[in-house]
């Protein structure tokens, strides 16, 4: 009886070890294949226009959550990040206006078939909230005893775009007379509008729908005859260390995948 007793309980001891190797070995497998990201640990470096920081920093968490990258970004006026590109501290580049990359292509900064073109870019007349100057046209900015802001052309897009719309209307020395201060970024220009300190200031369309601008500005739309309508482009430097991890960001904020989150942010699809 006693043998049949230490029989028995071997058995149940060697059945309840036999289960416990298996379930842990079932449990372990998946886990590790599916922990597995596409770019899991690899890093790349973005330059983009700071007006375009809304939809790029979410774009890049939705990118980094997809594939496990991990993505830094570099935000400034569209000739500061030019100075990035041409200094190998930049993967992808994405400015403000085409010019840019333009430019880039001409100096084989880029890859010419990764250009990808965006959004479009549409300069506005932004005013304060009740509009007390009464702007009501782009000719109005030359009216004597205004303050204005504007980017300097040597830095964000928007200052040399804003520039060349100026000299098209023939009001330059009236407007550069009124203008009281001119930023490296396009941000600074909302704030200064949102603040009140200025009368008016040349900004993109698409930032009126910042959470920063709600209820706090208006806008004068320029016409299209006189305006100077910006295309968005993206493309991938060629001193990138991870062109594979490049493109395939590159790619990704230029796909459909990604327009819902453009057009949240007030930007306008490309037709091109």
């Amino acid at each position: 009886m006693k043998k049949v007793c230490a029989f028995i309980i071997l058995l149940v001891l060697a059945m309840s070890l036999a289960g416990s190797g298996c379930t842990e070995k079932v449990s372990s497998t998946p886990i590790s294949e599916n922990s597995e990201k596409e770019f899991e640990g690899r890093q790349l470096t973005v330059c983009a226009g700071a007006g375009l920081v809304k939809p790029m920093n979410e774009l890049i968490e939705n990118f980094e959550n997809e594939t496990g990258a991990d993505i830094e970004v570099r935000y400034g006026g569209s000739a500061e990040i030019f100075g990035f590109l041409t200094s190998k501290e930049c993967d992808v580049f994405i400015p403000g206006d085409y010019y840019y990359t333009e430019q880039a292509m001409g100096r084989n900064y880029v890859f010419n078939d990764s250009v990808e073109n965006l959004t479009l870019h549409i300069p506005v007349i932004a005013v304060p909230a009740g509009n007390l100057a009464n702007i009501n046209r782009l000719e109005d900015l030359a009216k004597p005893g205004l303050k204005l802001a504007l980017g300097d052309p040597n830095g964000p897009a928007i200052g040399k775009v804003s520039e060349t719309i100026c000299i098209q209307a023939g009001i330059l020395a009236a407007v550069e007379n009124n203008t009281i201060v001119r930023t490296a970024t396009v941000n600074q220009l909302l704030i200064y509008i949102v603040s009140g300190e200025v009368d008016a200031a040349i900004i993109w369309e698409d930032m009126a729908s910042w959470g920063e601008a709600s209820g706090k500005l208006e806008i004068v739309s320029i016409p299209e005859e006189k305006n100077k309508i910006k295309t968005i482009p993206t493309a991938v430097s060629v001193y990138t260390e991870d062109p594979e991890l490049a493109e395939a960001f590159n790619t990704y904020i230029a796909s459909e995948e990604t327009e819902d989150t453009w057009e949240k942010w007030g930007f306008e699809p490309c037709n091109s």
